[in-house]
């Protein structure tokens, strides 16, 4: 059923990806270019090229294709994808302009046209009256309009004038969009930023006041985001000094074999009292165990449905709803039943969905992640159909929430509207 199910949804997003291109040829290649000329030769190679590329970069992982063609592949492949996300948006928006432009260029070649006609007949009536003779015209064979005469050579019509400023502005916005140094892709690439908030706690005790819990989510190492991306994030948690360390899921996205390398920083965490571990989706699409068993080695602590205590709170952790499919599914009841109540219970858990079961298990304060923020406005809108909370900290009951916008990205390594980040929660009491 499921791979039905997945099937049908692939077929339809190759049949929208098919479209879009389309459309876009029409309007950024056909229009605006020569029939037969150089440009429109290689639009129309682009076009066909970097949807297959799209492709293979989304599914080249899942098919186990060798690492190096993966990261040949990603790169363009998803780099395109948002490209394509802006252009396609732009276009939509240049549409109506177009359709306008070009109305107002067809009501100004008839009026000419009819100038021209009136014209004629005025001297033809002049020089009627200056006649003194009548004379019978020879019969006239009807007229048959001619062809409109094709552009010369380089030739630039208004058409295509419109259609080129208005495909090279939407061109413009969708490069200089994913580009952009403060949420593009070099926003992404030179690392995330480090967001501070602080979070009152009715039962925590006086003694723990000012604790500081360094989250890190959604890093996903794979064939864009490598080693140096690591190392960035390891040497930016480590300068908060924060007391523990929490990362919540979507560390990866590969085997441990190819992506071993670019995990290995992440021994050079340091906090007080350790750093922690659950899975996210991605691990399990990966092999969430030979992760769980790799991180170990790093000197992570995985917490699969378990609690930890410590001196003045609960720590707890459950694997993601992913691990269902492998029956190794979140258990509550394992990580948060034989719990004293009367002590803070701090919650690791990879997707805030899970907040309502939190809720009945007495958890004060759950950190996730999975959502990016929405990572590539408008994706927020999206977001906010399938998560209680999207970015930022928000209440349930007793339980408090914070998602965390992730410290990498998911395909594209580009971010709009919603810039990576590194949280520093600060546990506070009400006794101090």
């Amino acid at each position: 059923m499921r791979a039905a199910v997945f099937a049908l949804v692939a077929l339809a997003v190759i049949a929208l990806l098919v479209l879009v291109h389309r459309w876009l040829w029409t309007r950024l290649v056909r229009d605006t270019t020569a029939p037969g000329g150089l440009p429109r030769r290689i639009g129309t190679a682009l076009a066909i090229a970097l949807p297959l590329l799209s492709l293979a970069a989304l599914t080249a992982g899942r098919a186990g294709v060798p690492f190096p063609l993966q990261q040949a592949v990603s790169w363009p492949g998803f780099l395109w994808l948002a490209v394509l996300l802006y252009l396609t948006l732009t276009m939509l928006v240049a549409e109506p302009i177009r359709a306008l432009l070009l109305r107002r260029l067809a009501h100004r070649v008839p009026s000419r046209v009819a100038e021209t006609a009136s014209g004629d007949a005025r001297q033809d009536g002049a020089g009627t009256a200056a006649t003194t003779t009548t004379a019978v015209a020879p019969p006239v064979a009807p007229v048959v309009p001619d062809e409109p005469a094709a552009p010369a050579a380089g030739e630039l019509t208004r058409r295509r004038f419109v259609a080129r400023t208005l495909g090279g502005a939407a061109a413009a916005v969708a490069l200089g969009t994913v580009a952009n140094g403060a949420y593009g892709s070099h926003g992404v690439l030179r690392g995330p930023s480090v967001r501070r908030v602080q979070v009152p706690l009715a039962k925590l005790p006086r003694a723990a006041h000012g604790f500081r819990i360094a989250v890190v989510s959604d890093v996903h190492l794979g064939p864009i985001l490598g080693r140096a991306h690591t190392q960035r994030i390891v040497d930016t948690v480590n300068r908060t000094q924060p007391d523990l360390i929490a990362i919540v899921g979507d560390l990866v996205d590969g085997d441990v074999r190819d992506l071993g390398p670019a995990a290995e920083p992440l021994r050079g965490l340091t906090a007080r009292h350790g750093t922690y571990f659950v899975t996210g989706n991605h691990e399990y699409f990966s092999g969430a165990q030979q992760w769980v068993d790799h991180v170990r080695e790093l000197g992570l602590n995985p917490l699969e449905n378990a609690r930890h205590a410590l001196p003045y709170f609960d720590l707890a952790g459950v694997n993601d709803i992913a691990g269902e499919s492998e029956g190794h599914g979140p258990d509550f009841a394992a990580a948060l039943g034989d719990r004293d109540r009367a002590r803070t219970a701090v919650l690791l858990a990879h997707q805030p969905v899970v907040i309502h079961d939190a809720v009945k298990h007495g958890v004060d304060l759950q950190l996730s992640g999975h959502t990016h923020g929405g990572q590539l406005w408008p994706g927020n809108y999206l977001a906010e159909l399938a998560n209680p909370t999207v970015a930022g900290l928000e209440r349930y009951g007793d339980t408090q929430l914070w998602v965390s916008r992730g410290a990498g990205a998911w395909g594209p390594p580009v971010r709009v509207g919603a810039p990576s980040d590194i949280t520093v929660v600060e546990l506070a009491s009400y006794q101090a």
